[in-house]
């Protein structure tokens, strides 16, 4: 009877973990289903973002990236992301990709702007930054790419 008793714990113990990690996974992944309202950007490069990368405003994680497709008229990639419900973001701001440093990824930064007037869920943000490729900047400064 003993040894019934410490495999129900066990089981129980396994099952707790095992949800535990699901719970986490879809947190990361952004599949959570946290509130919030959706925006979208355009960018020149989305170079190391994909779907469940961070939304950040100053620094703290405000939503992630729900969607990227090519727009085939423009050659730009159209990227969509949610910002968590109470979070408002000034008409005037930013998005751009940022890196977290030389070996970190990146993520998207939202930059606010100082109007009164606010992104109403579903709009665009037009004033973008695209990522900056770190390659390109090396090879340039190793070229010697200085303007004279």
């Amino acid at each position: 009877m003993a040894q019934n008793k410490t495999e129900v714990i066990v089981g129980a113990g396994v099952l707790a973990v095992a949800v535990g990690f699901v719970i986490y996974a879809g947190q990361l992944t952004g599949l959570s289903g946290s509130r919030g309202y959706p925006l979208s950007a355009s960018f020149r490069s989305v170079e190391g973002i994909n779907v469940g990368t961070d939304v950040r405003l100053a620094g703290v994680k405000v939503g992630s990236v729900t969607g990227i497709d090519l727009d085939a008229e423009t050659f730009r990639a159209q990227t969509k992301f949610t910002v968590q419900e109470g979070v408002v973001v000034p008409d005037d701001s930013q998005v751009v990709i940022s890196s977290e440093g030389l070996l970190g990824g990146n993520f998207v930064e939202i930059l606010p702007g100082g109007s009164t007037f606010n992104y109403e869920a579903g709009e665009e943000v037009m004033d973008t930054q695209g990522s900056v490729s770190l390659i390109s900047l090396l090879l340039k400064f190793v070229a010697g790419g200085g303007s004279e």
